[in-house]
């Protein structure tokens, strides 16, 4: 068994070692940010540990409104839904938009928490091609009856793989049906991607009405807890028909303290951002150097698989025995793994040169 013995960072403690550390989310490293921590201590102790109640009823305390403010500075928003965990994003997107479509596809790889999503909606539902608008349209052609609203609703970076979900091509398909709806979980997006973070759809620069996104403040932020922009109108409309918000206990409030100040520490540090996006490149080009391609996005997550007669749980194991994590996972070990298992590795802003280099230098050795 795995205990991780210390805030998780290019650096992490794990089971009494310390190990060059690249799995898990923490892509800027601020989950043991010290502005972060002291946020947290103080509001633990003039608010409690949570309000004991849903923000429906008393429970919107100042934490939790400044958590919603600062987002929506952040997201360039009238508002914001700020919730108790981003699983449950794609419920209350699904939810909350029932009565403006008829009949959902979804992308067959995307994550649980779309899936989980779906099976409350109580519309028909259709999977589609992995990351294929080709399909999308052929399913369309076959389900899709006259006068039907679609909604598509998927990754928008997969967190397996880092692949990006094509929306672009999913929006000129959908326009054939209009009118439509697109929705992305973008967990792994918002804060990483886009040149203010804004995630999947300022990164391919799609600005529509019928697009909506839902993301989350526990990876790239460091923090705690689900976040909706959108107009305010929109946002209303959430909270009256997703029964989420007034049956759940919101985020504890030091979590929610600590994710305001990340939301100011990232906002006011684009340097992280750009550190990052210059890690994915070295990392991307070193790969290229032992003769793997990873493609050329900034997307934080690299992902090893169909390496013929390479044993990836194997390369894992010996890259443990030198002090580096890397995740590995079985076929049907997570949502969206590659047949044949994969080596999920993450890049943090806080890594050295050295420490990607070093990886890959030892990956390509055992190859």
């Amino acid at each position: 068994m795995y205990r991780m013995e210390s805030a998780p960072g290019a650096k992490t403690v794990i089971n009494g070692k310390t190990f060059d550390y690249f799995c898990g989310c923490g892509y800027f490293c601020l989950q043991g940010h010290p502005e972060m921590i002291q946020a947290a201590c103080e509001a633990v102790h003039k608010y409690g540990i949570g309000s004991a109640t849903s923000r429906s009823g008393y429970g919107n305390n100042p934490v939790l409104i400044d958590v919603e403010t600062k987002a929506a500075e952040f997201f360039q928003a009238q508002s914001v839904l700020y919730y108790v965990s981003g699983y449950m994003g794609s419920t209350i997107l699904l939810q909350g938009l029932i009565d403006e479509y008829d009949i959902i596809f979804c992308d067959r790889d995307s994550h649980y928490s779309v899936k989980d999503g779906i099976s409350t909606a109580g519309k028909p539902c259709f999977l589609f091609g992995h990351l294929d608008p080709d399909d999308l349209r052929s399913k369309l052609r076959e389900h899709l009856k006259p006068r039907q609203v679609p909604l598509l609703i998927c990754d928008g970076v997969f967190p397996m793989t880092g692949a990006l979900s094509p929306t672009p091509e999913y929006c000129d398909v959908l326009q054939e049906y209009a009118p439509f709806i697109l929705c992305v979980d973008d967990a792994h997006a918002v804060g990483v991607i886009g040149e203010k973070g804004l995630g999947t759809f300022e990164y391919f620069g799609l600005e529509r009405d019928e697009l909506y996104s839902c993301g989350t403040l526990s990876k790239a932020f460091g923090g705690h807890g689900g976040v909706i922009a959108g107009k305010t109108e929109f946002i209303e409309k959430l909270k009256r028909n997703s029964s989420i918000f007034h049956a759940s206990s919101p985020p504890p409030t030091p979590s929610a303290a600590a994710s305001a100040k990340a939301l100011d520490i990232v906002r006011q540090t684009p340097s992280l951002r750009k550190d990052l996006w210059e890690n994915v490149a070295r990392a991307r080009k070193r790969f290229e150097g032992i003769g793997i391609d990873l493609g050329k996005t900034p997307v934080p997550i690299l992902c090893l698989h169909s390496l013929s007669g390479v044993d990836l749980k194997a390369v894992q194991a010996e890259l443990w025995k030198k002090d580096i994590a890397v995740a590995y996972k079985a076929p049907e070990g997570y949502s969206g793994v590659p047949a044949g298992g994969a080596i999920r590795i993450a890049v943090s802003s806080g890594h050295t040169h050295g420490q990607i280099d070093r990886l890959i230098a030892e990956i390509g050795a055992l190859l």
